[in-house]
């Protein structure tokens, strides 16, 4: 699989996503579409979509909190006019930050503002809750503009003088050095290095990899082949439809189903601004670059593969923690801090993996496939995806205990 051809497969697929504003928009999950479909029109990056849906459900959250006060806000501490709508204020602060993301949509989210409105009858009721909205989205946009998110890259090739590497420049780079949304700094659940090459866990990664990562003639069986490129797709686009599939099964409040999903998505962002930040502080090679090396590693129980490819083209970053593994967990573990880890059956489809449906009883079912299926795709080793999903546990488990409490 060229990475071309996957990208381009992914963002046909995704097209579909994109489709013009037609439901009847309001609700919590209505804006969640919405945005989601924003965020691949705009072909934004896993972690910049992931950014934009936490700034909106962010958004939602603060105005429909400030309006029904049963959570401690996240940025929002204003005081809303008195018989104010919760529902136009958390439509207006959803439809400000979309225009300010993405200006060139504009038309779909006025459609959707107006048919949000259009609920509330004209008054003090709509025109309160406009004005909660507003400053909301003014509030949060002020505080995302400082995040640092889209600086300049530093990374600094490594090399030797004279001598040729790849000119392409690694992404995300700019990731790891943003400001995170609940955690205290980016390296706050930074994990020890990877393992040394000349032990017996470096051994057995490579050697699983080797067998079960490789594009051809590896002892990977169908049904892990399927998985792996099910599982090609990232960001907000892979995890969506599971989220918004668990909060609507718990039939929540409006409030409190706009505090989970914020919770779900800045604690998503701040699981990729931890492993992005332990990514570069040890610049781990990918499989494919220490197994076409197994000749440099210093470990007897290693053999070079010379014409070696993983059945997926690597993303351009380095390996270790595994990114794909962190979110699921801390997606999963979020999700579970509301209802527990049994679900009514989750089903997803994925735009890389055309015509393939998977499904789910139990979410950490959900979590322990995208570690698999990293290591079946050839581009993670299994101790790097069993890192990952430590840290997303501890990035979810000081979400929850940290943010957004009952008052």
């Amino acid at each position: 699989m060229k990475i071309a051809s996957t990208l381009r497969s992914l963002v046909l697929g995704l097209a579909a996503f994109a489709t013009p504003w037609f439901a009847a928009a309001g609700t919590v999950l209505d804006w969640n579409d919405l945005a989601l479909k924003a965020v691949v029109a705009a072909r934004q990056s896993p972690t910049m979509g992931v950014r934009s849906m936490a700034i909106v459900h962010a958004a939602v959250f603060d105005a429909a909190n400030a309006i029904e006060p049963r959570y401690q806000p996240f940025k929002f501490n204003g005081t809303p006019p008195a018989g104010a709508s919760a529902d136009a204020a958390a439509a207006t602060a959803a439809h400000t930050v979309l225009v300010k993301l993405f200006p060139e949509q504009r038309a779909m989210f006025d459609e959707a503002l107006a048919t949000a409105l259009a609920a509330t009858p004209e008054g003090a009721a709509r025109d309160g809750g406009r004005a909660v909205g507003l400053a909301v989205a003014d509030t949060l946009l002020a505080w995302c503009a400082d995040d640092r998110v889209g600086a300049p890259t530093q990374y600094r090739p490594v090399t030797q003088p004279g001598v040729y590497v790849m000119t392409t420049l690694p992404v995300s780079d700019d990731f790891a050095a943003s400001r995170p949304w609940l955690l205290v700094r980016g390296d706050q659940f930074r994990p020890p290095p990877p393992p040394a090459l000349s032990g017996e866990l470096w051994a057995r990664d490579y050697a699983e990899i080797v067998s079960v990562g490789a594009r051809t003639g590896g002892t990977r069986s169908p049904e892990n082949t399927a998985v792996a490129n099910f599982w090609v797709v990232t960001g907000a686009p892979a995890f969506n439809g599971v989220i918004r599939q668990a909060v609507a099964a718990r039939k929540l409040s409006t409030v409190a189903e706009a505090r989970l999903l914020a919770l779900t998505y800045m604690a998503f962002n701040d699981a990729l601004v931890a492993v992005f930040d332990a990514k570069y502080a040890y610049n781990f090679w990918r499989p494919i670059t220490a197994v076409r090396n197994g000749d440099l590693n210093g470990n007897f129980a290693i053999k070079r593969a010379p014409g070696w490819l993983p059945l997926v083209d690597a993303p351009l970053h380095p390996e270790y923690p595994c990114a794909h593994c962190i979110s699921a967990a801390t997606v999963v573990s979020v999700l579970q801090s509301e209802m527990g880890d049994g679900v009514p059956t989750i089903t997803m489809t994925s735009p890389t993996a055309p015509g393939v449906t998977r499904k789910w009883d139990k979410l950490s079912d959900l979590e322990q496939e995208v570690s698999d299926a990293r290591v079946w795709s050839g581009v993670h080793y299994r101790h790097s995806t069993e890192v990952g999903r430590q840290m997303g546990r501890q990035v979810s488990d000081y979400a929850v205990k940290n943010y957004l409490q009952p008052k």
